[in-house]
């Protein structure tokens, strides 16, 4: 059921990089009636249907009572460096994420999205990508009528923080990603923005269950999504 007057987005991680991406191409789409935007800090811009709600993701159910949405996107994640230890990391990658789902649903969403990580699986050797597929299975347990889970490897964009590996991977990934075949696919570097795309096209594709997305998928939706000018 939409909410009254047209769908409704709420976003969460909009100071991310790929959150920030998502913001734009959601408002810019037309496709929502409002889009709410959650985050730590002020978003830096302004739009008429773009709503900035600032807030600590610990009170999330107190500040945003009575909210209702349709679409949910959740961009929520750190590494294990920004974290400062494992426990941290988990506690943003896993227990805030699966926090923002559950409050998404009983405001109404019946779609999520959530970015996840190439690799993602339960029984992963790497701590990062363990947690991130111990995410994946506890929000399918949450039976979301559709629930897209989309799977980068490195990001590509401008992020507020310096980061040495992925300045290096801007200059080397053009030349190392057609190298990457078969298996090795999901490893190729994606833009922001073609997942924020990619986010956008699976929310409104439809599609029932539960979806993934490798590089390959990320791409032809990026490339499927109508081009719309920038805020």
């Amino acid at each position: 059921m939409q909410t009254e007057g047209g769908p409704v987005a709420l976003v969460a991680g909009a100071n991310g990089m790929v959150g920030a991406e998502l913001v734009r191409v959601l408002v810019a789409s037309g496709e929502y009636r409002r889009v709410i935007a959650l985050s730590r800090r002020p978003l830096p811009v302004e739009a008429p249907r773009l709503v900035n709600r600032i807030l600590r993701f610990e009170n999330l159910e107190h500040d945003l009572r009575g909210l209702a949405c349709d679409d949910a996107y959740c961009c929520l994640g750190t590494t294990l460096r920004e974290a400062g230890s494992r426990q941290a990391l988990r506690a943003v990658d896993h227990d805030l994420v699966l926090r923002f789902a559950r409050f998404a649903q009983g405001a109404g969403a019946k779609t999520l999205v959530v970015v996840s990580a190439a690799g993602a699986a339960p029984a992963a050797r790497i701590f990062y990508l363990r947690v991130k597929g111990e995410t994946e299975l506890a929000l399918e347990a949450l039976r979301f009528r559709s629930l897209h889970l989309l799977q980068p490897s490195l990001l590509l964009g401008q992020r507020r923080q310096w980061r040495t590996a992925e300045a290096l991977a801007r200059v080397f990934m053009p030349l190392v990603n057609p190298l990457l075949l078969g298996r090795l696919e999901r490893w190729r570097a994606i833009s922001a923005h073609d997942v924020a795309a990619a986010m956008r096209t699976a929310a409104r594709s439809g599609r029932l269950g539960v979806q993934r997305y490798g590089w390959r998928a990320m791409r032809a939706m990026a490339a499927a999504a109508p081009v719309r000018a920038r805020m």
